[in-house]
């Protein structure tokens, strides 16, 4: 049997930024563990690598705090060690009049967030990017910046193996909770067997499944959203100087489709958030698998009983419609052409938690534990940019008071 004396269940971002707090305190024999081949291969290594600056998120609650301090935290880590990144700022645009309200209330919500934003007019939006357009108001976001999410997790690994106080075993899946061993817990995986003193949840899309084995998080289920982007061609992507967002409906948790330059240059379009038949369908038929009957079911039940769902499900499949996608992206800038557009396989799931007993989708991460265990059922947007600082606070609050009981 393996053992560690702290075992961790997922390799992305929120599994290895937690496991360097940590090293930092001082404790070693750290065990991650994840059922893919290499770290972050699916959220974490997916998503479009913008820093998020505080601006869309209810002011209090955990993703505004931890939203700031995890961007100024991740640009100085990459700073320090010198990985990509655009340190452009975004441009959010009012689309027509109806939405100015909205943006009103971003920029306040923005400023109680401690975020640096300003309400910018045409002309100062054509500064800053000259093929946006607006009906007559935008909001610049000074601290938006754009990374390279797997330059960063393959940092933070090497980073850990160096320390020899942290192993990942690749090709691990939690299968489940075998005889507990005294106060030892063991788990069972399909790499064998594993006694730990301490386990921590950090499976991301499969963190209710995890949960649900330890008696927790009996009223949550992840469903998926699945995120399908375009982009701009080579010769194009001249066209986009940082980050385009529309005006969001600021009662669901999707931003809409958007043009972001990534850390390399390359202009992405997208992503949508279409409703998914599985935990990683990513394509049209692939990734669906025994689950997809629940998640229709839990989808269908969200349809008629949930507002914002509903309003989700019916808009957002239209865009597997080029013609669709093509005209919602058209309406944030001056110029662009069917034709400056091509496919690429980037894709992405955003696991999102859902209160089966409210039907309600929960909007801010969501922990529990037991006394030798802590698990984070929602690694909710915008996690990776949160992480650093996120990853601290789980440490301090919530797995240090248990690990010193121990």
């Amino acid at each position: 049997m393996i053992t560690a004396s702290i075992l961790i269940c997922g390799a992305g971002i929120v599994g290895l930024t937690v496991a360097r707090d940590l090293v930092a305190a001082g404790y070693d024999d750290i065990l991650i563990i994840d059922k893919e081949p290499e770290a972050g291969k699916h959220a974490s290594g997916r998503n479009s690598g913008v820093l998020h600056a505080g601006i869309y998120y209810a002011p209090g609650s955990l993703r505004a705090q931890s939203c700031l301090q995890g961007n100024f935290r991740m640009k100085q880590y990459c700073e320090e060690r010198g990985l990509p990144m655009l340190k452009t700022g975004k441009v959010i645009v009012a689309r027509d009049e109806s939405e100015l309200p909205t943006l009103r209330e971003l920029y306040s919500r923005a400023t109680q967030n401690g975020a640096k934003v300003e309400l910018i007019d045409d002309k100062q939006l054509a500064e800053i990017e000259p093929n946006a357009k607006s009906a007559g108001q935008a909001l610049f976001s000074h601290y938006t910046a754009v990374v390279d999410p797997k330059e960063i997790l393959k940092s933070i690994q090497a980073e850990l193996l160096a320390t020899g106080k942290v192993k990942i075993l690749f090709g691990a899946r939690f299968i489940g909770l075998g005889k507990a061993e005294g106060k030892r817990l063991s788990v069972r995986t399909t790499a064998g067997d594993i006694s730990c003193a301490f386990f921590l949840n950090a499976a991301g899309a499969y963190g209710d499944v995890v949960a649900h084995a330890f008696g927790l998080g009996g009223d949550y289920q992840l469903i998926p959203f699945k995120g399908i982007y375009k982009k701009l061609k080579k010769e194009k992507a001249h066209m986009i100087r940082g980050s385009i967002y529309p005006v969001p409906n600021i009662k669901n948790p999707f931003l809409g489709v958007h043009f972001t330059r990534g850390a390399h240059g390359d202009v992405y379009l997208g992503p949508t958030a279409i409703p998914a038949l599985g935990r990683e369908n990513y394509g049209i038929l692939s990734g669906i698998d025994s689950e997809a009957f629940s998640i229709l079911l839990r989808d269908a039940v969200l349809f008629f009983r949930n507002k914002k769902f509903r309003e989700v499900a019916l808009e957002e499949p239209r865009k597997y419609s080029f013609t669709y996608f093509f005209n919602d992206a058209r309406k944030l800038v001056k110029e662009l052409s069917p034709d400056d557009i091509e496919a690429t396989p980037k894709a992405g799931i955003r696991p999102q938690l859902v209160d089966v007993k409210k039907n309600e989708l929960v909007m801010d991460f969501v922990i529990e534990g037991t006394y030798n265990s802590v698990h984070v059922l929602n690694s909710i947007s915008p996690a990776f940019t949160s992480s650093l600082f996120f990853s601290e606070m789980l440490f301090k609050q919530y797995l240090a008071p248990k690990l010193a009981k121990l």
